[in-house]
């Protein structure tokens, strides 16, 4: 007889599960995505998107589309709680489902609390869909100021890769160039090998953006960045301060990690309820700290998979092994990308024109389905 299958979510670690929706549904399963939004934005390219080198439609899965042609059900909706007792989500229109087996992919968020008042020109890097918005503002500010200034508040890849193909973006499509400063705490790339700092500066310089390492943002209110006893007043802002996983787990009692993430075993399967998978950033691994990266996500697609093909045939499953070292590819926003894989870290035009290729492979792949 077959079993209920909801996916929370139809992001990177889902891809593999979507692409084998048909096989399930032939085995005779019922299965439902739920998403906020008809489609998926691979959140790798999102920068690329800002800065012109993508459009939308090349960054993007249209899974409600994917889904509805193989057979299984797409609400558009939110889930907000799970009940593990009654094997039961909760959506934000208060619609009630039932299953089986539930795989979670929801994804992370900005958790930056302090912005206040105003943020109309305020943008987080997340959801990618605000990076649309983003560029449109970004257009129109350089139309009509003639020395705008731009502020992006973060030290990590994305505040890096927002800044520059904000830069980009202003050569390409705006009238005057912006001035851009990313406030990076105390330190820019503090978790990163000197190296890549010191290429991201030389790249940051001749690109004229400022770093501006004098301390943590306190707040941003009504458009103005308090740092410390100072008061910046920039035209636009982006946040880019790092994810955190969705607070559904939390929110719902369920085992969550010290990031606040569905806490997983070794078959990426709920510490407490063996029928709730997870994947991507939403989850903590209990047997080893992974970085919010979306190499992890790409990873555990087919161990996802056969797990939760295990869950709803009671087959055996299949423990996931993160892997080693892997490759980090920074746009800088110039044609030119920072490569870094163990030893090995250079910046140049091939750095960009390899993550342009995978990017690009990695699309071409899924959105294959939609065909």
């Amino acid at each position: 007889m077959g079993k209920k299958l909801v996916l929370a979510g139809g992001g990177h670690a889902h891809m593999t599960i979507l692409a084998h929706m048909r096989d399930l549904v032939r085995e005779g399963h019922e299965v439902t995505v739920v998403q906020p939004s008809d489609f998926h934005y691979y959140s790798g390219m999102g920068p690329g998107m800002l800065g012109t080198t993508y459009t939308p439609s090349e960054i993007r899965f249209a899974t409600r589309y994917v889904v509805e042609g193989m057979g299984g059900s797409f609400i558009r909706d939110k889930v907000v709680r799970i009940d593990a007792a009654q094997r039961q989500v909760i959506l934000a229109s208060g619609q009630v489902l039932d299953y089986d087996v539930l795989s979670c992919n929801a994804g992370s968020f900005i958790p930056f609390d302090n912005i206040h008042g105003d943020t109309s020109n305020v943008f987080t890097v997340k959801p990618i869909e605000r990076l649309q918005e983003a560029q449109r503002a970004v257009i129109s500010l350089c139309a009509t100021r003639t020395r705008p200034h731009v502020a992006v508040v973060g030290g990590g890849p994305a505040a890096l890769e927002i800044a520059g193909n904000v830069r980009k973006l202003a050569k390409l499509r705006g009238r005057h160039e912006p001035r851009i400063t990313i406030f990076a705490g105390r330190q820019l790339l503090s978790r990163f090998p000197e190296r890549i700092g010191k290429m991201t500066r030389e790249s940051f310089a001749s690109q004229d953006i400022t770093i501006n390492e004098d301390g943590y943002v306190d707040e941003i209110r009504n458009g103005v960045i308090v740092q410390g006893e100072r008061h910046h007043h920039p035209d636009l802002i982006f946040v880019a301060t790092g994810v955190k996983p969705s607070r559904l787990f939390a929110d719902s009692g369920l085992p969550t990690g010290v990031t606040g993430g569905l806490l997983v075993n070794e078959y990426l399967q709920s510490v407490q309820h063996p029928e709730i998978f997870g994947g991507g950033d939403c989850i903590d691994f209990e047997p080893s700290p992974l970085d919010k990266v979306g190499v992890y996500a790409v990873r555990q697609n087919p161990v996802l998979l056969r797990n939760v093909r295990a869950g709803l045939n009671g087959t055996r499953l299949q423990r996931f092994d993160p892997g080693g070292k892997y490759l980090l590819l920074f746009n800088m926003g110039d044609d030119t990308a920072i490569f870094s894989k163990g030893p090995i870290i250079f910046r140049n035009w091939l750095g960009f024109l390899l993550k342009d290729f995978i990017d690009r492979r990695f699309m071409r792949h899924f959105q294959a389905l939609e065909r």
